[in-house]
């Protein structure tokens, strides 16, 4: 159970790969929630999609 809640609390590897890359203004504009919820989250908000719209297509 120790391993399944480890993680959970794991940010996903590639990601953070990603955010590391992330030009400063975009990394600016992310509030905390929508850093977390890229990390770890499968659904992202509304809000951090449009952010990273561009910087993803």
């Amino acid at each position: 159970m120790d391993e399944k809640k480890n993680a959970k609390n794991e940010p996903i590897p590639e990601r953070m790969e990603v955010l590391r890359e992330l030009p400063a203004e975009i990394m600016r504009s992310l509030t905390k929630d929508e850093i977390n919820a890229f990390l770890f989250e499968r659904v992202w908000p509304d809000s951090l999609r449009e952010k990273l719209k561009e910087y993803l297509e």
